[in-house]
């Protein structure tokens, strides 16, 4: 079987350029994070998980969320809830704000999520997983998908039972995360729960899990018959890697490309949130994108010790000053685009 990542595939009507689906992650899928993963090759960007009670109460920071990019696109908006009406109530919120498509999360493993009867507890409750998903496919016009894990204990089949149903209420695709909800991150996922499940449906399933490489990627393929592959945590840092798996003889970036892609995504994460906002939230990414045998791991203690990201910056030129240029050329590449959003109020949109 012959893997072309680089070919386009559809959820609904929704045309997706290529079969790289970058994975929705709390706490890393800002704005800038989704543009830059669509600058390097992913066919479809996600937001990270939105609370529809958020939603529903109108809580500004939940409503920031809803800040759409026309160069992300096409984008799905992903949201939790367990209410069919607050979560139908969310998605035409989302649809209002443009998104491409409507994503559920019947996955999340984390217990404040869970106990609520969100997230992966869904699994395991089948009739009300099927009710949310009819009453949101009844509320917008938009497609519908739902990520699932496998269920919330080991060894679960719940994803293979509840899958069927979901796309019987309307769901116009599934992704399949096969670890479950107790194991986390820990171990490896079951990837013959997703050929099973490719088998049990009529619509795309997006296989997630384990997806480092182009050879992961080929082997997923050819292993479960899925239509795409979701990258998560090997792209946090590593935009690379998306255009790798799509051009396997793609070289590694130099130290000057890093920098600078570094650069640009801290000022676009500053535009997005605001100064005091972005220094705490882009610590986490010196170290995803300076390691990988690119720099000294000293070298990411010592800008998290700095003031301010002018600080981080200049020490950045220091290291590697030929990056300077570089970021100028990817300014001029990529312009800011246009948000699309609700009337909202300002003080949302960070620096404005």
């Amino acid at each position: 079987m012959t893997v072309d990542l680089s070919s386009p595939f559809h959820i609904g009507p929704v045309e997706i350029p290529s079969r790289l689906v970058l994975a929705p992650m709390a706490g890393v899928s800002v704005q800038a994070f989704r543009r830059q993963g669509r600058q390097h090759g992913a066919g479809l960007v996600c937001s990270e998980m939105v609370s529809c009670q958020g939603l529903h109460h109108r809580n500004e920071r939940t409503l920031g969320y809803l800040r759409i990019a026309e160069d992300e696109r096409p984008l799905a908006v992903q949201i939790f809830g367990s209410d069919p009406a607050v979560m139908a109530e969310a998605a035409t919120m989302v649809e209002a704000a443009g998104a491409d498509i409507l994503d559920m999360n019947f996955g999340c493993p984390v217990p404040k999520v869970t106990k609520t009867g969100a997230g992966a507890t869904l699994l395991e409750q089948p009739d009300e997983a099927a009710a949310i998903v009819s009453a949101v496919c009844e509320a917008i016009d938009i497609p519908v998908t739902v990520k699932m894990r496998r269920g919330l204990r080991d060894g679960s089949r719940a994803a293979l039972e509840v899958g069927p149903r979901l796309v019987e209420a309307g769901a116009s695709a599934l992704t399949l995360h096969p670890r479950s909800a107790k194991q986390m991150y820990t171990g490896h996922a079951d990837h013959t729960l997703t050929a099973e499940l490719v088998e049990l449906v009529d619509v795309p399933v997006i296989a997630s899990g384990d997806v480092a490489t182009y050879a992961d990627a080929r082997d997923l393929f050819e292993q479960t018959g899925c239509a795409a592959v979701m990258v998560g945590r090997a792209a946090q840092g590593n935009p690379w890697v998306l255009g790798q798996m799509l051009d396997p003889d793609a070289p590694p970036p130099l130290p000057e490309e890093v920098v600078a892609e570094l650069v640009y995504f801290m000022r676009e994460t500053m535009r997005e949130l605001g100064e005091q906002r972005a220094e705490g939230f882009l610590k986490k990414f010196y170290g995803w994108y300076l390691t990988r045998g690119r720099f000294p791991r000293s070298f990411k203690q010592e800008l998290v010790q700095l003031a301010t990201l002018s600080d981080v910056e200049e020490r950045l030129f220091g290291a590697v000053p030929g990056a300077r240029d570089r970021v100028v050329a990817l300014e001029v590449e990529r312009p800011p685009a246009p948000d699309q959003t609700l009337e909202l109020p300002i003080s949302i949109y960070g620096g404005g």
